[in-house]
């Protein structure tokens, strides 16, 4: 794979369905090894980790489909070799964002938990999960990812007390109305008993003032870079607001500054030279 072709993108928009990649695969080993090495590349490439979470769904029982696309990842790392997660110095501020894929798997009809939490601009923590129980509406989908986000979100708060750092109610960000406006109402309706759990721990949060809610649009979410397959344009555009970016090595830096020196030393000397024959 050291000399394939790089992709744009770690997945495509749409699987194959030719019968000759739904057999299973020769090798399960090596794909479990593969893709357990890609687990640990997540720590700092969250723009592979849905594709990773995604193919790891199927350890036991590999398909030669699935292998085709545990190499298309490593075709799509090729081209994105130098990248790294950026830690830039900013402040200390929480904010969080919530997303799902509902129904997104079309085995099961589970939906996908993505979310991400920031500390000013920085990526501090994210995750991508396929749901338990399968969601009878996005709402309950959005809200189930909510309330995973909140979980977070108190840990973290918690932990930032333990260093003495105070924090304002932390802003969670969320595309779905409907299941902002379920946290915020102290109604409960039958339609959604069956989210119960996660409706009073959403709103014992609300009220606690640890976490507020806020309507995000769909084009400035970027935990849906957690949830589903996207195009190279948007995978680029939620990539960089990750901050996921060619990294900048200062050994190169200081040997261009060299090269740069040398080469001018070179021209200087080139430029008196002649002035040097001549006096002789």
């Amino acid at each position: 794979m050291s000399n394939c072709k790089p992709l744009l993108t770690p997945l495509p928009s749409k699987f194959r369905t030719d019968l000759d990649f739904q057999l299973p695969f020769a090798q399960p080993d090596l794909f479990r090894k593969l893709a357990g090495s890609l687990q640990y590349l997540t720590a700092t490439r969250p723009d592979i980790a849905f594709a990773v979470n995604k193919l790891s769904q199927h350890m036991h029982n590999p398909l030669v489909l699935h292998y085709q696309l545990l190499k298309r990842i490593l075709r799509y790392l090729k081209g994105t070799l130098h990248h790294g997660l950026f830690l830039p110095k900013t402040e200390l501020l929480l904010s969080a964002y919530s997303d799902s894929d509902w129904a997104g798997d079309q085995l099961d009809r589970k939906s996908t938990t993505g979310y991400c939490i920031f500390l000013g601009a920085a990526l501090l923590s994210w995750s991508v999960k396929k749901q338990t129980t399968v969601a009878r509406s996005s709402t309950e989908a959005e809200y189930r990812s909510m309330a995973a986000a909140a979980a977070d979100l108190i840990w973290t708060r918690r932990l930032c007390e333990d260093f003495q750092i105070k924090l304002s109610p932390t802003e969670l960000f969320c595309d779905n109305v409907s299941a902002m406006s379920i946290a915020y109402n102290p109604i409960f309706h039958a339609r959604t008993k069956h989210i119960e759990i996660d409706h009073h721990f959403i709103r014992d949060s609300i009220q606690s003032h640890h976490i507020t809610d806020r309507h995000v649009s769909t084009i400035d979410q970027p935990a849906d870079i957690f949830t589903k397959s996207l195009s190279s344009a948007r995978l680029i555009t939620l990539r960089n607001k990750l901050l996921v970016l060619p990294t900048i090595s200062l050994r190169d830096s200081e040997k261009d500054a060299a090269s740069t020196s040398h080469n001018e030393s070179r021209s200087g000397a080139s430029q008196t030279s002649p002035a040097l024959d001549r006096a002789s």
